[in-house]
């Protein structure tokens, strides 16, 4: 579900970036006046979260692969505009030092991960929670908000590849971007998340829930204490495990570089045909790309990935909870 880049025209990437500012600007606006600072690094250890449950590649039909997100969990954990600014800095993270998602796309990729599914998941918690005022409402709202938001991110990442080659042709008829069509786009996203992803999503979100509120409740319930120690255990216990992701071959659907594309298009034949715009697009070179490391082997490049983008988002957020505090000892003063 990350878009890469040139797969959506400028103009696009510029539209759906443009939505997310007044999301970004709003939902900083709710953590900073909701969130208590004492609970300021959970965003961190969100971020790491959903940065680790990505890496958990499973296999698709048709050869492609997919993953989970985790974004419903992080709502019902620490609310909606927390969930969305946690995985804005995952997104940015997995971007920018590992390749995995687009820059120019990161908006894109920021709306349909960061504001649909955490939004439209922790909705439909609230919806049947409030309506069932039992443990089993409680688990039914998580099933079927993390279901439900994960296809719908799925879908509107579906919407957004099929409307280019509606949008964008040369002058020759040809599709400047992705060349998929809506009625291409749209079953091969779908179909696959309605069917796994968005059972594994809800699988996830459902174990790591009622894990949090087993060991951590003050994660969940105000007034108790948070047990961070056993929340960095699992997720210790979560960076060891991330090579199983390797076991799934294939590259998920609409993310395929230039050479896997003009394969895929052409039917095996290196003769195939790549759109001017994604062939003369954008081209950025992550630092770590696919989560490997130079000189190391796979899976302990893979584990190192890990390691560092699990530690990058929560030190962020640590340094941030630490300039708050600090700023707000000299304003007492």
């Amino acid at each position: 579900m990350h878009i890469p880049d040139n797969y959506l025209s400028p103009s696009t990437c510029a539209v759906l970036g443009a939505a997310m500012v007044p999301v970004w600007a709003t939902a900083g606006k709710k953590v900073k006046e909701e969130l208590p600072k004492a609970k300021m690094p959970m965003l961190g250890i969100g971020a790491a979260f959903s940065f680790l449950i990505m890496m958990f590649n499973i296999p698709l039909p048709g050869g492609s692969t997919g993953h989970a997100v985790g974004g419903t969990l992080l709502a019902i954990l620490l609310g909606p505009y927390s969930a969305c600014i946690s995985l804005t800095v995952t997104l940015l993270i997995q971007a920018l030092l590992f390749g995995d998602g687009g820059i120019l796309a990161y908006g894109a990729n920021c709306f349909n991960m960061a504001f649909v599914l955490p939004f439209l998941g922790y909705s439909i918690y609230r919806f049947i929670k409030d309506r069932i005022h039992s443990e089993k409402g409680e688990k039914l709202g998580i099933v079927l908000g993390s279901y439900l938001g994960i296809n719908a991110a799925a879908f509107f990442a579906a919407v957004e590849f099929g409307i280019q080659p509606l949008l964008f042709r040369d002058s020759t008829g040809q599709p400047l971007y992705c060349p998929y069509p809506l009625s291409v786009s749209i079953p091969a996203m779908t179909i696959p998340h309605l069917i796994i992803t968005g059972i594994v999503e809800a699988v996830f979100t459902l174990f790591i829930y009622i894990f949090i509120k087993k060991v951590s409740p003050g994660t969940i319930y105000q007034g108790e204490k948070q047990k961070t120690k056993a929340i960095y255990g699992f997720i210790m216990g979560f960076i060891f495990l991330t090579p199983l992701g390797l076991l799934a071959t294939g590259t998920a659907w609409g993310e395929w570089n230039i050479h896997e594309l003009k394969t895929i298009l052409s039917g095996g034949n290196t003769s195939g045909f790549i759109p001017k715009g994604m062939a003369n697009g954008f081209d950025f070179k992550s630092l770590l790309p696919d989560y490997s490391i130079s000189g190391l082997p796979e899976i302990t490049g893979y584990i190192l990935s890990a390691v560092i983008g699990a530690a990058f988002c929560i030190i962020l957020y640590k340094v941030i909870s630490s300039l708050i505090k600090n700023k707000s000892s000299k304003e007492d003063l």
